[in-house]
């Protein structure tokens, strides 16, 4: 039987010494060490190195051949935390845990020790926990080195805590529910000169400024009205000073999308554009686009066991079952490019209340109250999937 109190304790305890400890894409080496402890204090046993600092620990209970995987990711921003008089922020200057993924990982834990009790399943579930989650670089690593290969599942289950949603109100929905991401680098090589003496060389601002413009006719005339995308440029910088026109202009962005052929809509026209001005003014054109986030896409028959674990953890009235697609990106969407899975939100809080605070700011923090909403909706998808 499960201490109420006691668990709901166990599971904060893990999320602060988390956060207190923040470390980044494939440094999570304590981390590592300190979910490892805690799986084998459960009596499970753990495999390290996966991919870098990720790993895997897998309970049996039964003769059933059915497995599932729990994922949980471990890495941290590099962003100083502030949070004033919070008695678990981060000791590590420049660092801290602002996507919640502390959060994540104590609820995956907190499943693995429901389950460990409990054991009201038959089958194998298997607890991966994941490196680099906010570089997009940990779910490939982790396949790389042979995640499905040497840990077979039949299907994976992951979560992202929602601040601007009710506390533990759960959320999700079959097909595409968070885009792919897209970075592109774009060099112009101009001719640098004197401000006075603007026609003595090729203004690279001046062709920047075009390409920024009308890169934005992209979305609006190439791409289907009924598809969603999102090019954004984030970055305009240059090597010129306030007398001299620059030589060089480096424009840096990224863009959202869903389906593949929009991903090549984007890029083919993107190459096209800023190399056809940068040719029109007589300028060199370097452009590069790379894909660092797949899309999301939940499989229908995975979220119709996360739709109805969720209802019977919170409630009908706490589930909404076809939530909106957001074009944030996740790298678990690599993970169900290769196997069936699905993907929820948690509610972190409404506006103006405790765990609203957006995503990636450095006044942010996990809200312990989902933790154990968190733990037993996962610990409820795998007794749906693998029945006794």
């Amino acid at each position: 039987m499960i201490d109420k109190p006691g668990f709901e304790q166990r599971l904060t305890q893990w999320r602060h010494a988390f956060h207190r400890h923040p470390e980044t894409g494939f440094e999570e080496f304590d981390t590592s060490d300190e979910v490892a402890r805690i799986l084998e204090s459960l009596g499970l046993e753990v495999h390290r190195g996966i991919g870098g600092t990720g790993l895997v620990a897998s309970l049996t209970v039964g003769d059933g051949q059915g497995v599932i995987g729990l994922r949980a990711d471990m890495d941290a921003l590099d962003i100083t935390e502030q949070a004033h008089g919070r008695h678990h922020a981060s000791c590590r200057p420049g660092k801290m845990h602002a996507c919640g993924h502390d959060g994540h990982m104590a609820m995956v834990l907190g499943a693995a020790h429901l389950l460990c009790e409990q054991r009201n399943f038959n089958g194998t579930v298997r607890f991966i926990f994941q490196p680099a989650e906010e570089h997009g670089r940990g779910a490939k690593a982790m396949m790389s080195d042979g995640l499905f290969e040497r840990f077979p599942v039949d299907a994976i289950y992951g979560a992202h805590n929602m601040p601007g949603m009710p506390a533990g109100h759960i959320a999700t929905a079959a097909g595409p529910i968070m885009a792919s991401e897209d970075n592109f680098v774009i060099r112009i090589r101009g001719k640098g000169t004197h401000a006075a003496r603007p026609h003595m060389g090729i203004d690279p601002m001046v062709i920047g400024a075009e390409i920024v413009l009308a890169l934005q006719t992209i979305v609006s005339r190439n791409v289907d009205p009924g598809l969603p995308a999102v090019i954004s440029c984030t970055e305009f910088m240059t090597d010129g000073i306030r007398n001299a026109i620059a030589s060089n202009v480096t424009i840096k962005g990224d863009t959202r999308s869903y389906s593949p052929d929009v991903q090549c809509l984007l890029e083919t026209r993107m190459r096209d554009i800023s190399e056809g001005i940068c040719r029109m003014h007589g300028a060199v054109c370097e452009f590069e686009y790379t894909h660092e986030f797949a899309p999301t896409v939940n499989w229908a028959a995975n979220t119709r066991i996360a739709i109805a674990a969720a209802r019977n953890v919170v409630g009908e009235q706490a589930v909404d079952p076809e939530v909106s697609p957001m074009m944030i990106s996740e790298d678990f969407g690599a993970f169900i490019q290769k196997v069936p899975g699905n993907f929820v939100f948690i509610g972190n809080g409404s506006q103006g209340q405790e765990g609203a605070t957006p995503l990636h700011n450095a006044g942010y923090d996990f809200n312990d109250a989902i933790l154990p909403i968190g733990a037993r909706y996962f610990s409820e998808v795998v007794r749906l999937s693998l029945p006794a």
